[in-house]
């Protein structure tokens, strides 16, 4: 079958990955990329939040176009796509505060409620809300409007708790960092709802990597370590890159093992 040809929804196959160590760790590298890459081309480019988000918009557009299009999970695609939400989701947020002076705290609240009416439509419309299931176009748009919303979400609770609340970069990752480790003990250990504890982890993700990200690219007198957002950007691009290529490679061996 042809990955890019039109699809029909008795062709598809789940178009999300499989939940693992590499997926979490490409999904944090990309929430990372989202805060360094969005401050980049805004200030130190010099392309403005009003450029930078056009920039960013068009090219998330014609990256979701081709995830939409592919009969099939394809991996650069589909994390191609994830880092550019990751950025256009920061810009959101970026936007209200920046431009429209809505407080961090009232973005947080409007796209947490969101992001729970979305979940509502679509087990109201699809009964599930697992990834394991985005095998039609209703449920991909459905998936990839709450993945946009989290990270969303995930910059606005990040930059209310570690800025608006003065708790600091460090001190917001450890935060994060404990509240996601939380989430993997309440599902290991206590054996907690498997799909509500992936959106919850998805949601902590963001913040938690947007942390690490400041934490990193800020300069020491900021309580950073001063790599700079450009530093910081391309080691995290060059990490994913070489995870999608790992990732791409045993799809297709296991491909080739079918047929």
């Amino acid at each position: 079958m042809n990955p890019t040809a039109p699809i029909s929804p008795r062709h598809w196959r789940n178009k999300v990955p499989e939940v693992g160590v590499l997926f979490w760790l490409i999904k944090m590298m990309s929430t990372t990329v989202g805060e360094t890459g969005a401050d980049l081309l805004n200030t130190e480019l010099h392309f403005g939040l009003a450029g930078t988000s056009l920039v960013v918009g068009l090219c998330f557009a014609v990256a979701l176009l081709g995830q939409l299009r592919a009969a099939r999970y394809l991996p650069w695609r589909y994390w191609t796509a994830v880092v550019f939400v990751s950025v256009f989701g920061t810009l959101l947020t970026d936007n209200l505060s920046d431009k429209l002076g809505v407080p961090l705290a009232l973005s947080t609240s409007c796209f947490g409620a969101a992001l729970a009416l979305t979940f509502i439509l679509w087990h109201s419309k699809e009964k599930t809300l697992s990834i394991r299931a985005i095998d039609t176009p209703r449920r991909e748009l459905f998936y990839w409007l709450a993945i946009l919303l989290t990270f969303a979400l995930g910059t606005a609770a990040g930059d209310w708790i570690a800025e608006g609340l003065g708790l600091g970069y460090a001190r917001s990752a450890l935060l994060f960092g404990g509240l996601i480790t939380a989430t993997a003990l309440a599902r290991y250990v206590c054996k907690a709802n498997a799909v509500a504890c992936f959106w919850v982890a998805y949601v902590l993700t963001r913040p938690f990597g947007a942390s690490c990200g400041d934490l990193l690219s800020q300069p020491a007198g900021a309580g950073g370590f001063g790599l700079g957002t450009l530093g910081t950007s391309i080691l995290f691009l060059v990490a994913i890159a070489g995870m999608v290529v790992y990732l791409s490679r045993a799809a297709s061996d296991a491909s080739e093992q079918r047929a």
